[in-house]
């Protein structure tokens, strides 16, 4: 045989060798990682952070070109551990050939990363980087609503909420009244109450439902002591906004008290527990009243039928209390005593 061609077959057969091995290697590898990283996004779902985390560490010493189980694992030290997360995050925006898709959930995870370092403006450079791959990133525009908000741009906030809702096509008129009222607390914190009130108005004809104009219309009337104008604007605040309308109770009652209509204070409470019964600010208050008016009876039964024995909210037992102080006996206020030290020892354990 010539020389060469034996040489030739044996390179023939060293690199049939290497493929065989290649492909063997790769295939005994590969479903390991997979499955190492299909368990860590099952601990994910599961909220066993420490087990996928110890998971996906395996992936990527195994294989270092498994992108997804680095950026997952970013994500999940994020809380404990921020600046491994935006170690690892930055690590990856150099990585060659990267799927736009990948890309922009590199740059959501750093936005997030330096959020969490309260570092904002590196966190809307990302965002904004997301919209340079992809203009109509619905996250991205909302996360920079989200700081918008939060550094009380409004007029910014106005534009991103018109963008969103030309892409979502859900125009939500709650969204822009929002915002004309933001930009009315600035008028009113700055001591220009009549421009704020236009704000509120305006937020009003874009959603005449919306509750947080009638709140804030209602501190504008009671700047210039307009009280009968500022309670009918709180009242329609806690009645379209029942879960916050505990915040302006104590305004109602202290208006009504100054316009010498105190007694409007139980129908108002009533009418708050007509919408929801549950509302224990309001069953309180409601309390309160009709202990004022002599009726302890009425107030003791109200307070017992709104008392949730498994819940850890102490506030039915202490208001209980106050109004068994003269008709229980000195045995009987220890008993309650007891009953509210031992919720509060249970709220403490749990």
């Amino acid at each position: 045989m010539d020389i060469t061609l034996l040489y030739l077959a044996l390179a023939l057969i060293a690199i049939a060798g290497l493929i065989i091995y290649y492909f063997s290697f790769k295939g005994a590898h590969k479903p390991k990682t997979d499955t190492l990283f299909t368990e860590a996004l099952n601990a994910m779902v599961k909220g066993d952070k420490s087990k996928a985390a110890r998971l996906l560490r395996d992936v990527v010493k195994q294989d270092s070109d498994h992108i997804m189980a680095y950026l997952q694992l970013g994500n999940i030290i994020r809380e404990d551990h921020p600046s491994q997360a935006i170690k690892i995050h930055q690590s990856l925006t150099v990585r060659p050939n990267i799927s736009k898709e990948l890309k922009v959930d590199i740059h959501q995870a750093l936005a997030l990363d330096y959020e969490k370092f309260t570092q904002f403006l590196k966190a809307k450079k990302e965002a904004e980087q997301i919209l340079k791959i992809e203009k109509r990133n619905i996250w991205a525009l909302q996360y920079l609503l989200f700081l918008s908000e939060k550094e009380e741009n409004w007029d910014q906030a106005v534009g991103l909420t018109k963008q969103i809702q030309k892409i979502t096509g859900k125009h939500d008129p709650d969204d822009l009244a929002r915002f004309q009222v933001y930009k009315g607390l600035e008028k009113l914190k700055s001591g220009f109450p009549d421009e704020a009130r236009s704000f509120f108005n305006k937020a009003l004809k874009s959603s005449p439902d919306f509750g947080l104009p009638y709140r804030y219309l209602g501190d504008v009337f009671e700047q210039i002591r307009d009280l009968v104008k500022a309670v009918e604007s709180w009242e329609s605040f806690a009645v379209r906004d029942i879960k916050n309308a505990s915040l302006v109770f104590g305004k109602i009652e202290s208006a009504l008290f100054d316009l010498g209509r105190y007694s409007e204070v139980e129908n108002f409470y009533r009418r708050i527990l007509e919408i929801d019964s549950s509302n224990f600010e309001a069953i309180i208050r409601l309390a309160n009243v009709l202990e004022e008016k002599g009726e302890d009876g009425a107030a003791l039964s109200l307070i017992e039928d709104a008392i949730d024995p498994q819940s850890i909210d102490v506030r039915g037992e202490i208001m209980k209390l106050k109004l068994s102080l003269t008709t229980s006996t000195p045995v009987e206020l220890s008993h309650q005593i007891d009953s509210i030290l031992e919720k509060l020892s249970d709220a403490k354990d749990s």
